[in-house]
């Protein structure tokens, strides 16, 4: 076979590949928005749609203030830095989000990375070896599970939010050097909220430690908005917490880990990712600052997003949709089938919506849906449109009755 035929064949394969995606209605397209991020977005064909996919949790990512903290923090630290943090990209904006993040979080120190996919991914490697048992939930975040296989420790799975597994698990894990049990804080596709409280009474009996990935939380669960560990009152029982600044935290990109500060600084010297990436941008981190400042003063983001959540959740109930339960403003509105999945989002696009369908394999087969993300940016109005275009395509669509 010569060279040519060799990349044909590659590019025929995957080109196959493709087409049985396609056909199976697993293909997932682009949205291209011609706007900045928002409540309403508009899109490269110049549709204006209420936006119900963004984790824009508290309506940050276009916010106008946001904004002019990112362009004050470009003039005082530049554009970027050109380096690693360990060589010359350290600048003192850096250290003071590290610092207030760690306040904020109720934790001794913390570290960021490029992206909270390199915060997981550079976690465990440098703190657990083949001594050691790394018991993790069935539903974690992808960014968890490749962490944990690039780690020597042994592996052991529970089944999700199944505490009763979990202690057999921890049973099972016996005889290891140090066992960690790691979870999502809230689990993106359900908006299921972790057993804290109960994994950490678990932890306790056990001699575990407990590691918290709380991306989809951090800046808005919680009485005052620390997270999954605040809402379960066991702030002070957690050994790491993972987060993104991608989300609530304004909508751009970076991770975190806070921790210990001998965890913290064994990740400065052994983390990959960190170690070998470029330092996060500092006009990120200087709006990033300003958030946590933003959060410490105030709770009226936190307040109109979850009332939002409320209203949505039983707005959508009443239609007659199939909901899954919770009070997280991820809303999972269940159409079980790939392709209705997929038609149900085109059609409210068409109606002025945007929400995107999930599908096999970012979910189980046969648990299709679309997932609804409110945002304390979205007004009552939004909203009310927003249920009336699901009305009538789920009427369209056969999913309610006529």
């Amino acid at each position: 076979m010569t060279a040519d035929d060799a990349r044909q064949a590659f590019h025929s394969r995957l080109d196959d590949e493709l087409g049985r995606l396609r056909d199976a209605g697993l293909y997932k397209p682009e949205r291209i928005l011609a706007s900045r991020q928002g409540a309403q977005v508009t899109c490269d064909d110049g549709k204006l749609l209420v936006n119900l996919c963004a984790n824009n949790y508290l309506g940050l990512s276009g916010d106008a203030d946001m904004a002019q903290a990112a362009i004050d923090a470009v003039g005082q630290y530049g554009y970027g830095l050109s380096s690693v943090r360990f060589i010359c990209g350290t600048q003192t904006v850096h250290k003071q989000l590290e610092s207030a993040l760690a306040q904020f979080l109720g934790i001794e120190d913390a570290i960021l990375f490029a992206a909270a996919f390199d915060a997981n991914g550079g976690v465990f490697e440098p703190l657990f070896d083949e001594h050691d048992a790394i018991i993790s939930d069935a539903l974690n975040h992808a960014s968890i599970i490749d962490g944990i296989r690039l780690c020597r420790a042994q592996r052991f799975r529970y089944r999700h939010d199944d505490m009763a597994d979990l202690e057999a698990q921890l049973q099972a894990a016996a005889g290891s050097r140090h066992r960690i049990i790691v979870t999502d804080g809230v689990f993106s596709m359900d908006g299921t909220i972790a057993q804290l409280d109960r994994i950490c009474d678990l932890a306790g009996r056990y001699g575990a430690l407990v590691m918290v990935d709380d991306s989809h939380a951090t800046g808005f669960i919680g009485p005052t908005g620390r997270g999954t560990h605040e809402l379960h009152q066991v702030m002070g029982r957690i050994d790491i917490i993972t987060g993104t600044l991608g989300k609530a935290l304004g909508g751009a990109m970076g991770g975190f880990v806070a921790a210990r500060r001998e965890v913290v600084q064994t990740l400065r010297q052994k983390s990959r990712p960190y170690l070998f990436s470029n330092t996060l941008a500092p006009m990120i981190a200087g709006a990033s600052l300003s958030v946590l400042q933003r959060l410490a003063a105030s709770g009226e983001l936190r307040d109109r997003l979850h009332a939002n959540t409320a209203y949505f959740r039983a707005g959508v109930t009443a239609l007659g949709f199939t909901v899954k339960p919770g009070k997280h403003p991820i809303v999972p509105v269940m159409l079980f089938e790939a392709p209705l999945a997929q038609q149900f989002a085109q059609r409210l696009y068409a109606l002025g919506v945007l929400v995107t369908g999930f599908f096999y394999p970012v979910v189980p087969l046969g648990q299709a849906r679309v997932r609804v993300q409110l945002s304390a940016a979205h007004t009552r109005k939004q909203l009310d449109l927003a249920l009336a275009a699901f009305a009538q395509a789920g009427r369209e669509l056969g999913i309610l009755q006529s």
